[in-house]
């Protein structure tokens, strides 16, 4: 049996999902966006500095109900690489806004930031599907690795 490959950017898909191409690599390079949701537009303004310097793009929610209306809005369920998170929040918080994108975009990896460092809450945020918890303030260099990281390894994509 042999399975024809096609070249697509620097990924390779089978000849059977050519005709998904299109969406496939859209999924797959969707790494330009990333959502900032935090209430303090400071943190929001400097994690946006340090992401657009690397040539990101950057979209900003103000809280949880707001990153869930982002999402909903155009196309950015498919387009957003990665989520980074507040957990302490006016209207819906953190760890409600992370558990609808769990539910509704699975495939989103998200990383918390917060200014309360609490053990048990990132043990159990990890064990939901959070990628990372980082605790501000975060050092640049530790903010651009994670992410990088988390933009290397893609979104999860299950058919």
């Amino acid at each position: 049996m042999s399975i024809d490959v096609v070249r697509c950017g620097n990924d390779f898909i089978t000849q059977s999902l050519k005709p998904f191409e299109n969406f496939i690599m859209e999924v797959v390079m969707a790494k330009g966006k990333i959502l900032v949701v935090d209430d303090e537009a400071d943190v929001r303004d400097v994690i946006k500095l340090q992401l657009e310097q690397r040539g990101l793009h950057v979209l900003e929610a103000v809280d949880g109900q707001n990153a869930i209306d982002i999402l909903r809005s155009e196309d950015n369920l498919v387009n957003v690489g990665v989520i980074l998170c507040d957990i302490r929040m006016p209207k819906v918080n953190g760890v409600e806004c992370i558990q609808y994108l769990r539910e509704q975009a699975p495939g989103i990896p998200v990383v918390v930031i917060t200014g309360y460092p609490d053990t048990e809450l990132a043990t159990d945020l990890m064990k939901k599907g959070v990628k990372d918890y980082l605790v501000k303030p975060v050092e640049k260099a530790k903010l651009l690795a994670v992410v990088d990281e988390q933009i290397s390894a893609g979104k999860a994509i299950n058919f």
